[in-house]
This record gives C-alpha cells, sequence and structure tokens, in this order.
C-alpha cells in the first residue's frame, strides 16, 4: 500500500518518510527503476538483538510499537530541519496501537487507514485447538490494554482525522472521535492489472469454475470452501459435475488439513489445491475463473478480493472486514457468518445461485470490475488522501 501510494503522491505533496532500515535495499532498488523526485526517505533501525521479537506475532507488534519511539526522536530532529506541515501515519497500522510522532509532535496528524478490531465470530473460534483459542483470547485481552496506553489515547485524541479500513473499525471508535472519522480501503489495483486480468468472451461452455487464493492459514477458513463446494456438488446432477471445479491457490501450514478434508467429504476428484504463484499468474487465473470465494473469518483488507473484482469476478464472501465493504449486493454475494454450519449451507447456496444463472455472474462480475475501477484503483486513492490534506491543513489555518 505505502510505496504505490507514494508512486502517486510523487509531485503531489512533498514528503519525508521514515520507514524501517529493513526496506533499505528494496527501496533503493526499486528507487533506480523509478525516481520519486518529491519523496525523501530516512531510514530508522532498533538495535539487532531486538530482531528476535519479530520471529513470533506478538513480538512483531511489540518491536513494531519500539520502532515508532525510536522513529519519533528522528522526527523531532527531522522537524526541526524541514518543519513538516503534517504526519501521516500510513503503516505500520492497528486500530489499537499508540502512535507516538502523533501524539507528540506538535503539527497535525492523519492516522490510517488502520484496521485490527474485526473479530473472529465466537461461535468458529470454539472449533479452534486449544492453542488457536488462546491466540484469540490474547490478542482480544492485549488489543484492550492497548487501548487504554495513554499513548495511544493521547495521539487519537491529537489526530485531524482517522482513517479505517473497515466498518468494525470505525464501531469500535468511541463516539467522541466518529466525527473526524471515515473508511478508507487499504487495498488498491494499479491500471495495468485491468489488462493482465481481462476476461475473455462469454464462453459457450457450461465450465464453472470457482476459485479461491490466501494464505493456508486457519483464519483464511478454506475449509468453509472446501465444505460449501461439498455441499454444491450435491446440488449438481451427474452431468454437471464433470463441469465444476473448485481451485484454492496458496500455501501454508493447513495444506494437508484441507487435503485431508476434501479427500474426507468425498470431493477429491473436484478440488484442486495449487501452490502460491506470481501475482501477474494469479490474475491470470481469476480472468479464466467464473466465481472467486473468499471464506476468510478474519481480515481487515482483503487484497486478493479487490484483485478478483479487478479480474470481473462476482465475490462470494463473508461479511465482515475488508471484504465486507469491498463487496456491494451488485457485485457478489456476501454471507453473514452466524455459526460454521450455516455459513457452510449459505455459501452453497450462493454458489448454486450463481451456477443457475451465467446472466447473473456476468453482470455481477461487470459491475465488480466498475467498481474496482471507480474506487479501488492507486491513483483515486491517493487523490482522496490529498483532498484530506488539505481539509486538515484548512481547518488547521482557519483554526476550527
Amino acid at each position: 500500500m505505502a510505496w504505490n501510494l507514494l508512486k502517486c503522491l510523487n509531485g503531489a505533496v512533498e514528503i519525508t518518510v521514515l520507514t524501517s532500515a529493513e526496506n533499505r535495499s528494496a527501496i533503493e532498488s526499486a528507487l533506480a527503476l523509478r525516481k520519486l523526485d518529491s519523496v525523501s526517505f530516512c531510514y530508522v533501525d532498533l538495535p539487532s538483538f531486538l530482531r528476535v521479537l519479530q520471529r513470533w506475532q506478538g513480538g512483531i507488534q511489540l518491536f513494531a510499537y519500539l520502532w515508532q519511539w525510536r522513529a519519533a526522536g528522528a522526527a523531532w530532529r527531522l522537524h526541526t530541519q524541514r518543519k513538516f506541515q503534517l504526519f501521516h501515519h500510513l503503516t505500520y497500522e492497528n486500530d489499537w496501537m499508540g502512535t507516538p510522532i502523533g501524539a507528540l509532535l506538535p503539527i497535525p496528524y492523519v492516522r490510517g487507514p488502520c484496521g485490527g478490531a474485526h473479530r473472529i465470530p465466537q461461535s468458529f473460534v470454539q472449533s479452534y485447538t486449544f492453542r488457536g483459542r488462546l491466540f484469540e483470547a490474547c490478542r482480544r485481552v492485549g488489543q484492550w490494554l492497548c487501548r487504554h496506553d495513554p499513548v495511544f489515547l493521547l495521539s487519537q485524541q491529537r489526530a485531524a482525522r482517522i482513517i479505517v479500513a473497515n466498518q468494525e473499525s470505525l464501531d469500535a471508535l468511541p463516539r467522541r472521535w466518529q466525527h473526524k472519522s471515515e473508511i478508507m480501503s487499504i487495498n488498491g489495483v494499479a491500471r495495468e492489472d485491468f489488462q493482465i486480468a481481462r476476461r475473455p468472451a462469454l464462453a459457450a461452455q457450461q465450465r464453472f469454475r470457482v476459485l479461491s487464493a490466501g494464505r493456508l492459514v486457519r483464519i483464511k477458513s478454506f475449509d468453509l470452501a472446501i465444505r460449501a463446494f461439498r455441499n454444491f456438488v450435491d446440488q449438481c446432477s451427474a452431468a454437471e459435475r464433470e463441469q465444476v471445479r473448485l481451485d484454492i491457490i496458496g500455501r501454508g501450514p493447513e495444506r494437508d488439513r484441507l487435503c485431508a478434508l476434501a479427500a474426507g467429504v468425498g470431493i477429491t476428484r473436484y478440488v484442486r489445491i495449487s501452490d502460491s504463484m506470481p501475482r501477474d499468474n494469479l490474475l491470470r487465473e481469476m480472468a479464466s475463473s467464473e466465481v472467486f470465494l473468499f471464506p476468510s473469518v478474519r481480515d481487515g483488507g482483503g487484497l486478493v478480493v479487490v484483485e478478483a473484482m479487478a479480474a470481473g469476478l462476482p465475490v462470494v464472501c463473508l461479511d465482515l472486514g475488508g471484504p465486507g465493504l469491498h463487496v456491494t449486493d451488485e457485485c457478489g454475494i456476501k454471507v453473514r457468518p452466524i455459526n460454521p454450519d450455516q455459513t457452510v449451507q449459505d455459501l452453497a447456496k450462493a454458489l448454486g445461485r450463481l451456477y443457475r444463472d451465467p446472466l447473473a455472474r456476468r453482470r455481477m462480475g461487470e459491475a465488480a470490475r466498475r467498481r474496482a475501477e471507480e474506487v479501488y484503483v492507486w491513483e483515486s486513492l491517493a487523490a482522496k488522501l490529498v483532498g484530506i490534506y488539505h481539509e486538515v491543513l484548512r481547518a488547521e489555518i482557519s483554526g476550527v
């Protein structure tokens, strides 16, 4: 997100980027291909012994918080030299983590897009292993503690604008801050993606390929996709079953369990689980599919959903987090997850509806592509940010 937005903001505003020293080689390689004339970079690092924190999930969050304190010192030093007009905490951003620069630097402050308030419905957590349930419980407690951190409270109070990534994060904001908040996606696509993912003309055959993609981890809930597809296959005649297939693309620790589940429910011949692939190849796979199925129960962004929309695919997903924001009734079918069995049944019904009505799925796919072009192109998101910057600075000048 940050790099794509910087490319679009280049020339519109003068930017100094504070980022981790770990990003330096990648940034310098990218700058050798495309120079950003109005963007400069300042690299900040923590002592090397703290990098051990990045080996586990909770440690990554702690490392990010400590890094922000080091970055705050660099921000103060730079501000004395350059006299910044505005600070924007773009990423690494959570809606529950304090921002020392925003809390302490005496200039207008924009926060986000940030997410994190979205949670796995409790009825789904109950089927997790003890370790999985413990992690989710610790996540909730940790977020509660962080939301009461004085630095968090001060940074939220000082923020001129709080941009959130989904409805759950907006709802989690106390009422006293909601007047200065708005929703904006953390996900976007490049204009060239629409050419890579261009769909062929409506095919004459009745092939029905459902695509799903992402990291094969528990919260992505690909088990729901397999169970739903099994219910969908049961609705098909013997001849129809020869034309349907579910392709899951990704890698992760859940792969063996998902393969075993497909075998256990008797649909191995209809399900293929493939390794992850370069992004351009994935976009082409999307373009040759009929429906994108994304059953993740906790996903604040859901970039792959936006990419599927850019490829002209109707999306079947859960009405949660980022996907719940991206997908409208015109471009897909959202299922409200009450419990796993109900969700599987409703996902299967959605697949059946789209299978039986090729014109409806074509219409939804075209609407999805239009929405991606109108809302999710990086240039559009960057223009929205520039508008926010100007509004904040005008309010600062007028004393509002």
